[in-house]
């Protein structure tokens, strides 16, 4: 993953979601697509590669659409939780949300959020989730118009062994 020493997850979505995403947490919101289906923006995933595939919003989508992991344990001191993600967000609307869930509280924390301006163009960022019980992870995206070609989209999300 980040160096052959490391055990960690990576969800590229070029098959399907991986074990820390089910099928069960991807709401009808999303879709895994590629740069070639006809869908505006992006075009390719964050490689330039435009047959690889990526989740955007779905053009049908009215409001906004989660993402959760699977219930991750509790961290020790040694090994934090990091995850790492490429996203994209189209240039009006779009917004990024990722926020904590953990299992004593029904509310989700916001640890981190983007929103449109200059963007359309893929990012890196990497998020550290420190908590002291089990824990999900919930990615949120939405956008506020529906003009074509306003969307975001996510790429490539990997878990460090502290997850």
């Amino acid at each position: 993953c980040f160096n052959s020493g490391s055990s960690c997850e990576k969800c590229d979505f070029e098959t399907d979601l991986c074990k820390a995403l089910h099928e069960l947490n991807l709401q009808p919101g999303w879709i895994r697509r590629n740069g070639q289906s006809g869908m505006g923006p992006p075009y390719s995933d964050h490689n330039g590669n435009d047959s690889a595939y990526f989740l955007s919003l779905s053009p049908e989508m009215r409001s906004s659409a989660t993402l959760r992991t699977s219930v991750f344990l509790p961290n020790d001191k040694e090994h934090v939780c990091q995850i790492t993600f490429h996203y994209w967000i189209s240039q009006m609307s779009g917004t990024l949300m990722v926020g904590l869930q953990k299992h004593s509280e029904d509310a989700v924390t916001n640890i981190w959020k983007v929103s449109g301006g200059l963007q359309n163009q893929w990012k890196a960022n990497t998020i550290t989730v420190n908590s002291t019980e089990k824990y999900e992870v919930i990615f949120s995206g939405m956008v506020e118009t529906q003009r074509q070609g306003e969307t975001v989209a996510i790429d490539d999300i990997t878990f460090s062994e502290g997850c």
